[in-house]
């Protein structure tokens, strides 16, 4: 069974930093693509970074510069560093696993979300 936890959300005000963490439990699977995605009040749920395999990394435009995906070599924790944050970053944070498609800066972000975690609040104060 896979699990994946975050943490590491809070309230920051606008310029300062927040580091997610996913803890990933992914039993006998193996992971192709971890992603982070957000999904702010009364939009829909988007893409904001991605990691491969041999940790090639995709970024939303908008984050690109201030974010930084990473994740262990036991693909056991995932992160997102979270820099100059804007009012506009402020959303639930979710981290996923696609355990079949490749991903990063030739394939995009994760194609498929076998798994979900449960979510971790950002909130950017202007």
């Amino acid at each position: 069974q896979i699990q994946l936890v975050e943490s590491g959300g809070g309230s920051v005000q606008a310029g300062g930093s927040l580091r997610l963490t996913c803890a990933a439990s992914l039993g006998t699977h193996t992971a192709a693509c971890f992603g982070w995605f957000r999904q702010a009040q009364g939009k829909e749920r988007e893409a904001v970074a991605a990691i491969n395999s041999d940790n090639t990394t995709w970024y939303l435009d908008s984050v690109k510069g201030r974010f930084t995906i990473s994740k262990d070599n036991a693909d056991k924790i995932l992160y997102l560093q979270m820099t100059r944050l804007r009012p506009e970053d402020t959303a639930m944070y979710y981290c996923a696993v696609d355990l079949f498609f490749q991903c990063g800066r030739w394939n995009g972000p994760l194609r498929r979300k076998d798994a979900w975690g449960q979510g971790t609040l950002v909130t950017v104060s202007s």
